[in-house]
């Protein structure tokens, strides 16, 4: 693995920027992880065994708009981030959300973004169905895994 200096620091700003604790990335049988700690953060470069992903992580309740009262359980199919970056709901500041609750979606169609590194990802819809409930709000920084929105 052959990461230069240039491309670790724009790591160690994604994480800064984006109130990370810590990202890794893997390439074969290693990985650079960058931890958030203290003053200068540390820095990691080490061989991994085989990682499995994690369940994703249910978005607390009060950081997420409610769609139904917060005594009911998320109901349908989630659709989660496959990356750690920053989710956007519409296409461009001002446009209309790609999706609002209540929306039928198909599978395959775009239901929002999320930038991971300047690049502009879109996310599409595994399932079709009826979009339940938007977990993040327009802005908002999310991690691998984390449940975006539900489609019932």
């Amino acid at each position: 693995m052959n990461f230069e200096c240039e491309y670790i620091e724009k790591l160690a700003k994604l994480v800064s920027d984006n109130q990370l604790s810590e990202i890794t990335l893997e390439d074969g049988d290693k990985a650079i992880t960058i931890k958030k700690g203290g003053i200068s953060g540390n820095v990691a470069v080490a061989p991994i065994a085989p990682v499995l992903p994690a369940a994703a992580p249910a978005a607390p309740a009060t950081e997420a708009p409610q769609t139904k009262a917060a005594s009911d359980a998320p109901k349908g199919t989630p659709i989660t981030s496959p990356m750690v970056g920053a989710f956007y709901a519409a296409p461009s500041p001002g446009s209309e959300p790609y999706v609002k609750v209540g929306d039928v979606v198909k599978a395959g169609q775009v239901v929002c973004i999320v930038e991971a590194m300047k690049l502009m990802n879109e996310i599409e819809s595994e399932v079709s169905g009826k979009v339940v409930q938007i977990c993040v709000e327009d802005g908002q920084s999310v991690e691998y895994g984390q449940v975006l929105m539900y489609v019932e």
